[in-house]
């Protein structure tokens, strides 16, 4: 049996706080080891024979301070039962006192054990309560817990999916909670066969492995199967964690949403292909007039050509400038239409009339590739507000579409009716038809369906782009379909009908009479030697005196001595442009009232209303259109 003074030195010497309390409501200090003395700060004098919860008081301040009652319970419940009891770490503030004089508390917290001891007689004499100090681990854990609960609040604030994978690679959680991912726990499927199309597997599958035996961070750009069923893209990142050993313990991995990125990247690609095929088309479209302009120069360059000859020639060359003509209109068109620098002058129009001269421009083609166009419009008017020009524009667009991509001998159709309150026209025809990628993307720039060598002049893709841009102007609608190849498609325009009492409908026609034939005194300005002849040339077989110059300040002294009616102008001039003679031909009173027509290859509307600010009266764009230039002659005042 120990001695008092063994008992006392083993209970001192213990590295654990220890102490006992009388088996009472009050639980009296009986004694108290050293190592608690030293942890509570406190003297024997200062503990022993007073209770422990005067020793210990509830911070009064502190309505979450429980940790009496949790003790005051521990200990009845050991004195109930004659059985040791457990407590969790405890909260116990610790009186101290502060810089300024005054007592406060220090919050520590203990994890105990109340053991009863029990006297011969087989009845409680005291209650062994044994003590460590857990603040640290406790504050740790509250640490590792607020470091838990910002990363959650991190993942789930992030746009991307943040998820751990096992070292090697077999296992998939997630870590955000969103349900982007579903966790893998099942070793004998691999999740990748649920996340990643078959078609991209590969790829992902000798990624990983790479990143594995490297020991290096995993980048990759894939597509990934959605929870919803979808496909989309993604940026995976994944980190290995390695242990002590340097080996990888584990993967900390994020994957961010790059489909809306991917399919711009896929958009501009395709962008890039279409102007590369337009590009390629242009120089196609341009290259095929040339040739039979290039074998007609040459052929009328021969002597002791017949009339007949000498005609048909020329006609086929006035055909192909005139094809020339279109194309580059067509550019110019979509270029003004696209940045809106297209004005419509807009009347009250009959849209039967516009429809007959769009039917009127179609014809020769028609007749050419021998179809046949059935037209069927109402008796009664069909009232529009719109531009009578480019509302002709649009139907002529989608009739040469129809008449081109159907194969000769084929059929056209255009209704024109009233609908509710539009008026609609439908083109119709049996040709080639379109396949659903091409019906999704046809008024795009540049779209245009296969070629075949029967539709070699087939355009530059311009023309739908251009109809849809012309009605939406008009505040309309343009739509197609198609079954499929080969089975025909259809347009529709749709247009606002004119309110009754709003206007009288109006058509002028486009074709016009010209009806002044007196000479006239031309000069004509143009460093373009071959140019300014051959538009001599064709001024002096209508009957008109030309005068020709090259050079600007050559014209000007000219113009000064034979006091010309008309200048016709090149604006691109050596040594002063256009612009610039045209100012100085109305400072000459030789030429102040002359009739100036500028003569450019420059369309733009920028470009009309500068040449009209340097004093011109009309402007003309090359290859000049001889109805065009008739009309301007017309125009000089008498």
């Amino acid at each position: 049996m120990l001695s008092p003074a063994l008992f006392e030195a083993v209970f001192n010497s213990s590295p654990i706080g220890h102490y006992l309390l009388s088996p009472t409501p009050e639980a009296t200090v009986l004694a108290v080891n050293d190592a608690f003395l030293k942890v509570s700060g406190r003297t024997r004098e200062e503990l022993v024979g007073i209770s422990l919860f005067v020793a210990f008081p509830r911070n009064p301040d502190d309505p979450a301070d429980t940790g009496e009652t949790d003790l005051r319970r521990s200990l009845a419940r050991v004195v109930a039962t004659g059985q040791p009891d457990r407590l969790p770490a405890q909260r116990y503030p610790i009186p101290v006192v502060l810089p300024n004089g005054e007592t406060g508390f220090e919050e520590r917290f203990w994890s105990a054990v109340s053991t009863p001891i029990f006297g011969a007689d087989g009845t409680i004499q005291c209650i062994s309560h044994t003590t460590i100090d857990v603040t640290e681990q406790v504050r740790s854990q509250a640490a590792v817990r607020e470091s838990e609960a910002r990363y959650r609040a991190l993942t789930n604030a992030t746009a991307d999916v943040v998820y751990r994978m096992s070292p090697d690679w077999s296992q998939l959680r997630q870590l955000d909670g969103r349900g982007l991912l579903k966790d893998t726990a099942d070793a004998s499927r691999y999740w990748l066969d649920d996340y990643v199309p078959a078609e991209d597997q590969a790829s992902v599958h000798h990624a990983i492995v790479e990143a594995i035996r490297t020991k290096s961070t995993f980048e990759l750009e894939h597509r990934v199967r959605r929870l919803d069923g979808s496909v989309g893209w993604t940026y995976s990142r994944a980190v290995p964690m390695l242990d002590a050993r340097g080996e990888i313990e584990e993967w900390i991995g994020a994957a961010s949403d790059i489909t809306e990125r991917k399919l711009a990247e896929e958009k501009l690609k395709e962008s890039d292909r279409r102007k590369d095929e337009f590009l390629a088309m242009l120089a196609h479209e341009l290259r095929n007039p040339l040739a039979p302009i290039g074998a007609g120069a040459a052929l009328l360059q021969r002597a002791r050509l017949d009339e007949g000859l000498v005609r048909k020639t020329s006609e086929i060359i006035g055909r192909q400038v005139g094809h020339m003509t279109a194309l580059i209109d067509d550019l110019l068109d979509v270029s003004r239409v696209t940045r809106g620098q297209v004005e419509l002058d807009e009347v009250a129009l009959d849209m039967r009339a516009i429809v007959a001269d769009a039917v009127e421009q179609v014809m020769p083609l028609v007749r050419t590739r021998h179809q046949q166009l059935d037209v069927e419009v109402p008796a009664q008017s069909m009232p529009v507000l719109g531009d009578a020009k480019r509302l002709v524009q649009v139907l002529a667009n989608l009739l040469n579409n129809a008449a081109k991509y159907t194969q000769e001998g084929g059929r056209l159709r255009l209704d024109a009716s009233v609908r509710g309150g539009n008026v609609v026209v439908d083109v119709v025809d049996n040709g080639i038809g379109m396949a659903p990628e091409l019906v999704a993307r046809a008024f795009d720039l540049f779209a245009q369906a296969e070629r075949t060598s029967d539709r070699a002049s087939g355009g530059l893709g311009l023309g739908l782009a251009l109809v849809r841009s012309l009605v939406e102007l008009h505040g309309g609608t343009v739509s197609c379909e198609s079954a499929g190849p080969g089975l025909g498609s259809r347009f529709t325009v749709t247009l606002p009908l004119l309110a009754a009492g709003t206007g009288q409908a109006v058509l002028q026609s486009a074709a016009h009479e010209t009806a002044h034939d007196a000479s006239l005194s031309i000069l004509v300005v143009d460093d373009n030697v071959d140019a300014a002849e051959t538009l001599g040339l064709l001024l002096e077989a209508t009957g008109h005196k030309v005068i020709i110059e090259h050079d600007p300040f050559g014209a000007l002294e000219r113009a000064r001595i034979e006091a010309p009616q008309v200048c016709l102008l090149d604006i691109g001039l050596p040594g002063m442009d256009g612009y610039e003679l045209a100012r100085r031909l109305r400072a000459q009173p030789s030429t102040a009232h002359a009739l100036l027509v500028a003569i450019t290859g420059y369309g733009q509307d920028s470009d009309r209303r500068r040449a009209a600010e340097a004093g011109f009266d009309r402007h003309l764009v090359k290859p000049i259109d001889l109805d065009a230039l008739q009309d301007a002659l017309a125009s000089r005042p008498t």
